[in-house]
């Protein structure tokens, strides 16, 4: 019986264990069901999460750095002499006499050539003696025409020979008169013979030499330059001053100098006249400055940095380049409200090369984005990140 017992008992154990087996494994299978569709759903949720993320840009901001009240304007100069004149000769000959060379330093009225002129001195030797014909006609003429007033007192001769003694005295004395003048052309003639310096000042050229035949340009010839005289104890500085900065140009505005051979050093100019009307090709103002140049360093001719120290007329802001926005409605630049984006309509001044001036749209309080995308629009909601190198945030 106890044999029998056991194989009934053994059936149902078997049963129960398979029955349990299989729970086991339908439990399983469904926590692995419900891991595999938890992680499915939370990684869907992080998926959302970072594409929401991802769609919001990340941009970097800079603040503008403000204008300075005062601003220095570097602009090119143009060196040359105060006073400058070319010396020509007044009549023709052989240069006689050189007394003055290159870079001589001559006073006015200083004696610099003399020219022989054999021809000119004849010529005023004629005139001369034309002179004293023509006075001596005149004193005859007038112990005539006296001679004949005194024989119509006694009628001895008619009123019409009186007249006719008369005329011919003021002939002779207008022959006179020619004569004088002609012997004084000449003589001023032969005084432009000795060739003097007009001012003080430096011989800048010298074209000529003793024995060279100079030729006044008095016989259809052309005239050649002798010397070049140039007064450079004060210099003049032309500076073409832009439009925008025109109302500045004020007499008694002091600007610095500076050239390349003289490192370092700065000259003050004055500004002392302008020339009241812009050039229509440039739109610049021609301006003129004065330097003293006693000790004679500055050479006529040189060029200059002419730095002026202006005032600005309005508040400006500088941005870097790679902030401006290029729009078929304008030029724009992004500037971050809270999380959002404004696009600010700006006007640009002056390019610095890596920044640019702002004269409007900006006030220097606004965080611009910098290197902003072409996607990016009025009203979309960006994250700020770090500042960018080179600005403010």
């Amino acid at each position: 019986m106890q044999v029998v017992e056991q194989e009934i008992v053994r059936p149902g154990r078997t049963v129960v264990r398979g029955v349990v087996l299989a729970a086991v494994v339908v439990v399983g299978a469904g926590a692995v069901a419900w891991w595999g569709i938890a992680s499915r759903a939370t990684a869907m949720s992080v998926l959302a999460r970072e594409t929401r993320e991802l769609a919001i840009p990340t941009v970097s901001v800079i603040r503008p750095e403000r204008g300075a009240p005062q601003e220095e304007l570097v602009l090119a100069g143009n060196l040359v002499a105060f006073t400058d004149a070319p010396i020509y000769a007044r009549t023709g000959g052989y240069l006689k006499r050189r007394l003055a060379d290159l870079g001589a330093h001559v006073k006015a009225g200083q004696l610099l050539a003399e020219i022989d002129a054999p021809e000119l001195e004849q010529q005023l030797q004629q005139a001369r003696a034309d002179l004293a014909t023509a006075e001596a006609n005149a004193r005859l003429a007038q112990v005539t025409a006296d001679r004949y007033k005194h024989l119509r007192t006694t009628e001895s001769v008619t009123e019409q020979d009186v007249d006719n003694a008369t005329g011919t005295l003021e002939i002779r004395n207008a022959a006179v008169e020619s004569a004088r003048h002609n012997v004084q052309r000449l003589e001023q003639m032969q005084a432009f013979t000795s060739i003097y310096a007009p001012f003080d000042g430096v011989v800048t050229a010298r074209n000529t030499d003793i024995g060279a035949l100079i030729d006044s340009g008095a016989s259809g010839g052309a005239a050649r330059e002798l010397f070049h005289v140039a007064s450079t104890d004060r210099l003049r500085v032309f500076v073409n001053l832009p439009e925008a900065y025109s109302r500045a140009a004020r007499p008694g505005l002091v600007a610095d100098l500076t050239l390349a051979e003289f490192a370092g050093r700065r000259f003050a100019a004055t500004l002392t006249r302008t020339a009241s009307a812009l050039d229509v090709a440039s739109r610049t103002l021609l301006t003129e400055f004065e330097v003293v140049n006693r000790t004679g360093e500055l050479l006529p001719g040189a060029y200059a940095d002419v730095h002026l120290k202006l005032a600005t007329p309005v508040t400006t802001v500088t941005v870097p380049v790679n902030t401006l926005i290029f729009r078929s409605e304008g030029l724009r630049v992004a500037v971050v409200r809270g999380t959002t984006v404004a696009m600010r309509p700006v006007t640009p001044g002056r390019d610095f090369g890596t920044r640019i001036e702002i004269v409007s749209g900006l006030n220097g309080d606004e965080s611009v984005v910098v290197n902003p995308a072409d996607s990016l629009s009025d009203g979309q909601a960006v994250r700020v990140a770090t500042a960018a190198p080179g600005g403010r945030q």
